[in-house]
């Protein structure tokens, strides 16, 4: 990843401690070779910048990390995926707009109704 990087690096590892934190989190699932990812990884790190300190904006690498994308069932990338407070509460396949993704972060942000 680009020096200075907001994003933070999601592994098999360490996922689960990271989806279950108070903040939403959008995990970008992404490959080297994929070409869509390559076109949605600046918005990530724009969405990582932006929302620094109210979201967790993470990639995963799918070559280096099979559990967790098994886990999801993911067979398509990029697809991203928005947790809230360990949940999954919304995903998006394929490289979208800037716009849709803010959407969905900011969706999750938004006090769960009662």
């Amino acid at each position: 990843m680009a020096a200075g990087s907001l994003a933070v690096e999601a592994t098999d590892a360490n996922f689960n401690e990271l989806i279950n934190s108070d903040k939403p989190v959008l995990v970008d699932f992404w490959a080297e070779w994929c070409g869509p990812c390559k076109m949605i990884g600046p918005v990530v790190e724009q969405l990582a910048n932006d929302y620094d300190g109210r979201a967790i904006v993470a990639k995963m690498d799918v070559d280096q990390n099979a559990q967790v994308p098994a886990k999801f069932g993911i067979r398509s990338i990029p697809t991203l995926m928005v947790f809230k407070n360990g949940q999954l509460v919304d995903k998006v396949i394929g490289a979208v707009p800037r716009n849709v993704l803010e959407q969905k972060l900011q969706a999750a942000m938004e006090p769960a109704a009662l």
